[in-house]
Parts: C-alpha cells; structure tokens; sequence
C-alpha cells in the first residue's frame, strides 16, 4: 500500500525525535508542531488519529521542566480527539480528561487567550456529552462564560461571536419548566444579539451568517405574545444570512436558511393587519422556498432533510387546497 502524506509525515517525525540532532524539548516542539498541522483542516480521518499519535508521543517525551509543553500536548490531544467523528462518548471523554489534565497547567503558564480557547473547547466537548448523559448543560455553559471573560466582543468579536451563539444554543436546550420556558429563550435571543454587535457582514461574514440564521430561529419560536412582530422579525434576519449564504458557496446552508424562511411564511399572514383573511400569497412562497430547498437536500443526500421538507411540502398543499375550495 502506497503511505499516505498522513503517513509520511507521522513517520518522518517519529525518526525525527529518534535521532541525537535535537533538544528534548525541541523534539516535542516538534511533535506538537507537526500533530497541529495535520489537525489544521484534516481531509481524512486519520490525519486526526495521527495527531493524537503525536501529541501522545511528545506526552511520553516531555520531561517535567517543561510544562507549557506538556500542557499544550493535553490541550492539542483534546482538540483532535474532539474533532475525530464518532457515535459513541468515549473519544469525547477522552478530549474532556485532556483539557481538564491541561488548564491547571495552562493556567499556571500560558497567555489567558490559551486558556480561554480550551474552556471553549471544553465546553463543546461538553455540550456534546449532554446526549450522552455524560455532562450538563450547565457545565457547558460556565465553560463559554469562562472563555467570554477573555474573548470579549471588543477584543475578539470572532470568538465572541461563537461563543454567544454557542451559549444560545445551551440555553435552548437546557432542560426547564414551561414557566422558565419564556426565560430561557429570551436568554437565547439576547446572547444572539449581543454577538451581533460586535461581528459585521464584511468583517466577519460566515460567523454574521451563522448568528443572523440563529437569531432568527429563535425569534420564530419565541414564546411571546406578539408572534406575527417577531416572525417579521425573524424573515429579516434570515434575508441578512442569505446575503453570505449562497447556492453556489455553501448550498447545505442556504438550503437550510430558505427551509427555515419557508416555515415563517407558512405561518405567516399575507397582511398582517389584517390576519384573518389568510395566507395564500405567503403559502405560495413558502412552496417554492420549500420546493428549492428539497432539490439541494437531495443532490447533496441529506436524506433526513428530504423527508422532513417533504411532510411540510404535502401540508402546504393541504392549506392551498383548502383556499382554493
């Protein structure tokens, strides 16, 4: 079997630190080095296991003098671990141990940035152990907080912005009462907001994208008393993604956000002084917006999609059907 580039470069490292030409330290500098460039955009799964490969070996290497290395290893170990798809918890417990192993040390010896990037990493890994029973969202949420006190929207409106909308999301799925229902997505709705503030359609375009098409998913099921005011709400946030969210760039997302618009629509009455002459027009174009998103649900086989677009495509028939009658 022909070695992969993956492999070539595992390899070449490996025989690297085997030889007498460098430091220890420069060894697992090395290491750490070469397992971040293979996790920086993996195009395969192993480049991630090799990673991990690495960053245990350079574990194994670092001598106790150094321990920003050390925790840089635990910390780079988690991110890969995290990032390896899987079905089960255990690469994500893994991931928690390192980060866990590596803040006290991080804490202790490297910049607040590096350490805010593992609570944010952490609390993904988190968030992603809700499901497994395995953590709550609780923990996740103290973690991003943890990580806001240094990105700030001022200094690092990037980060900021991830970490508000993945706040957001926490709050949306936190586990409440339906009397804390309304709290919890009014929560949501501003941590949305507040990234917004701070990231720009020209600055910072797919995070704007992200949060405008987050926004607006919230607002959409906002539990309120003025419905109809956040749906209008809600239709202009999602034209805001459609403005980075193309067909062409990034066809999952825009077909994603036109499905989501579609659903206001379905919802929505033609003329909102007037809600109870219907809404014809408006059913009309969430058809086409749910009938546009079908088609790139299944060129790109997004199965799952296809089928619930489908079940909002023969109720949208329903209801012209029964106007038309």
């Amino acid at each position: 079997m022909t070695p992969t580039i993956s492999d070539a470069n595992v390899k070449a490292a490996l025989n690297a630190i085997e030889s007498d030409m460098a430091t220890v330290s420069e060894k697992v500098e090395m290491l750490i080095e070469m397992a971040a460039g293979l996790q920086n955009q993996p195009k395969t799964i192993q480049q991630l296991e090799d990673a991990v490969l690495l960053y245990r070996r350079g574990l194994e290497l670092c001598p106790a003098e150094f321990p920003l290395l050390r925790g840089r290893c635990l910390s780079g170990m988690g991110t890969a671990l995290r990032t390896i798809p899987t079905e089960g918890a255990d690469l994500l417990l893994e991931a928690k141990t390192a980060y866990e192993a590596a803040l006290p040390i991080l804490e202790e010896h490297a910049s607040p940035e590096e350490v805010a990037e593992v609570y944010m990493n952490l609390g993904l890994v988190l968030q992603g152990l809700v499901g497994f029973h395995q953590a709550t969202m609780q923990e996740a949420i103290q973690a991003y907080q943890r990580a806001a006190k240094v990105f700030t929207g001022e200094s690092y409106p990037q980060e900021f912005a991830i970490l508000q909308n993945n706040i957001a999301i926490a709050y949306l799925s936190l586990p409440l009462s339906p009397d804390k229902e309304k709290m919890r997505q009014g929560m949501a709705v501003q941590s949305f907001e507040a990234a917004l503030k701070w990231v720009t359609l020209i600055d910072h375009p797919s995070e704007y994208a992200m949060l405008q098409n987050n926004l607006a998913n919230a607002l959409q099921y906002l539990n309120t008393s003025h419905p109809i005011e956040n749906n209008l709400k809600a239709l202009t946030a999602y034209d805001e993604a459609l403005k980075v969210r193309t067909v062409q760039d990034t066809p999952i997302e825009y077909a994603n956000t036109i499905a989501n618009k579609a659903n206001v629509l379905f919802n929505l009455p033609d003329d909102v002084e007037h809600p109870e002459a219907g809404n014809p027009n408006n059913l009309k174009k969430s058809q086409a917006y749910y009938q546009e998103a079908k088609k790139i649900f299944q060129d790109h086989q997004q199965w799952e999609r296809v089928e619930i677009v489908t079940g909002m495509l023969e109720d949208i028939g329903k209801e012209l059907s029964a106007v038309s009658q």
